[in-house]
Formats: C-alpha cells, sequence, structure tokens
C-alpha cells in the first residue's frame, strides 16, 4: 500500500489516478476520520498514527503544503507556509517511526526555493541552501523528516522547480494574458527558471519508488532551465501570438510584494544531476517540446 497527502493537488491527483491505473493500493492522507476505503486518517488532534491503518504501507508519499503562490505573503500567510511543511512533516515523520512495522520509503516534496537567488550559477543537489524565506522554509521542511532517517526510513526529499501544466500553477495563470498577445518578460528576463513537465513530476516519484539507491535531496527539474525571456519567447512561440509586453521588476513588486521576489524575479538555475546520474527517462527534455505536448 501506498499513501499519499495531498492527493487532492495537481501532482497528488495525478499520481493518485496514475497509482489505481497500475492496480496499485494506494490511499489517500486526511486530517479527519477516515470516510472511505481509500483513506487514510492522520487528525490533528492525535499524536500518532493509527497501526492498524497503516498496516501492510511500503512507502508514504507527501506533498501536501500550503500554496505559496495563492496570495501575497503576509505575516498569517507565511506561517500557514511554514506550519503546513515543516510542522506537518515532523509530525508524520514521528508518527512513521513510531510504527513497529514502519514503511521503507518516504518520499516528501521540497522545492528550489532551497537554494535562494543564485544568478548564473549552476546548482547541483550538493550546493548550500541560500538566503531568505523560502530557503529557510526548504532547510527546516527538509529536516523534518529527520525521525524518519533515524528510524531507517529511505527518506527523499524532491526539490520540484516550476511545475508546467495547463490545468494549474504557473503556466495556467499566464495562458490567457499570453493568449490575448500580452505576454512579456518578468523583470531583466535574465533569471533562471528550472521547470519540469506534471508528466516528469509524477514519473520522478515512480522512479523514486522504485530504486532503492535513492536518497536524500533530488532537483526535480528538467535538464534544460531556461531564462524567463527564454521561457516566454518558447510560449509565445507555442501559442503563435507576440510577447511584447513586459512587466518591469518594480511593477512586479508593487503587484505580488515580497513573494514577486522570491518567486518572479530570482534566479535558480539547478541540474537534475542525481537523476541523471539514476538514468532518470524524461518524458520532455526541452521547453519547446514540452509546450508543444501540453498545448497542443
Amino acid at each position: 500500500m501506498i499513501v499519499v497527502t495531498g492527493a487532492s493537488g495537481m501532482v497528488g491527483s495525478r499520481l493518485f489516478d496514475t497509482l489505481r491505473s497500475q492496480d496499485r493500493k494506494v490511499r489517500r492522507l486526511v486530517r479527519r476520520a477516515a470516510k472511505n476505503a481509500d483513506e487514510v486518517s492522520f487528525e490533528e488532534t492525535r499524536a500518532d498514527l493509527r497501526p492498524s491503518e497503516w498496516d501492510g504501507c511500503e512507502a508514504l508519499v507527501h506533498l501536501a503544503g500550503e500554496n505559496i503562490a495563492s496570495g501575497r505573503w503576509t505575516a498569517a500567510k507565511k506561517e500557514a507556509i511554514r506550519h503546513s511543511r515543516v510542522d506537518f512533516t515532523r509530525r508524520l515523520a514521528r508518527g512513521l517511526a513510531r510504527l513497529r512495522s514502519p514503511p521503507g520509503v518516504l518520499i516528501s516534496a521540497s522545492a528550489i526555493g532551497y537554494y535562494g537567488d543564485r544568478g548564473n550559477e549552476v546548482l547541483s543537489e550538493d550546493a548550500e541552501p541560500g538566503q531568505g524565506f523560502l530557503p529557510e522554509v526548504c532547510v527546516e521542511w527538509e529536516a523534518a523528516a529527520e525521525a524518519a532517517r533515524e528510524a531507517g526510513i529511505r527518506v527523499v526529499h524532491l526539490r520540484y522547480g516550476v511545475l508546467l501544466s495547463p490545468r494549474g500553477g504557473a503556466l495556467a495563470r499566464m495562458l490567457t494574458p499570453f493568449k490575448l498577445g500580452l505576454g512579456g518578460v518578468l523583470g531583466s528576463g535574465e533569471q533562471y527558471m528550472s521547470w519540469l513537465s506534471l508528466d516528469d513530476a509524477v514519473g520522478i516519484i515512480l522512479f523514486a519508488l522504485e530504486e532503492k539507491g535513492l536518497q536524500g535531496p533530488l532537483n526535480a527539474v528538467s535538464p534544460h532551465a531556461a531564462t524567463n525571456r527564454e521561457f516566454t519567447r518558447a510560449l509565445g512561440r507555442a501559442l503563435h501570438r507576440p510577447t511584447l509586453f513586459p512587466m518591469p521588476a518594480f511593477a512586479a513588486r508593487l503587484a505580488f510584494g515580497e513573494m514577486a521576489q522570491d518567486l518572479l524575479l530570482a534566479s535558480t538555475r539547478v541540474e537534475p544531476v542525481r537523476l541523471l546520474q539514476a538514468g532518470y527517462p524524461y518524458r520532455h527534455r526541452t521547453l519547446d517540446e514540452t509546450l508543444a505536448a501540453l498545448l497542443g
């Protein structure tokens, strides 16, 4: 049995459906009493996991977390981001460690926000964390799984880049202005954007479930990071639209506040060194082929 948190999210829902299509036994983790046969509960008021519900669990894929791009980063929003990742992961890891028969692997989402704004520096999994809110959260997020690691559970941290899907996330939000011919570069356009298709976001989880030698951080990105200018031009080509309307950095900061600097204007040039070494077979490697496949 494989348990998935965040199973209603963009990646989690696709993963859940994919596992079911492969006739794998899969359960959603819910933060209330389980009501259906495909649910496992972990209520906020309980200190432990229910051993009876976790009997036979071979893996936990932990994808839950507050959406970081759903509003301005007020003090309350930042606390919700931190709590949903760090505190919940710590409680899950401790719960797994106390099980008599814990799962063999915990695959936990993380993010390339770990590296912060690094300009043109090429970043492997061995790079040091950056500075600022997102790097601090990511460092704490990954450390929160320590109890599971100490219990002998194989722990994998997927440092996801920008996920591309027309059904959600950054790409979905870009489609309307770009289709109207109102798209353009953000800031200087020279900041690097490390991206990944939704198909590969799920594919990497499936790969990590089976590859027993994989553990620790994995950069879950395409091998070909692109600058914002390159991405803008590629999306314009895919939609057959001009991209003549830039958004200056100051305008992005006015519109989105602190989030603009960390998510839109920061430059993070990440390479998936460990996935390439392990032989992960990417479905989508370049922007043009990815956008063509996604947008038809």
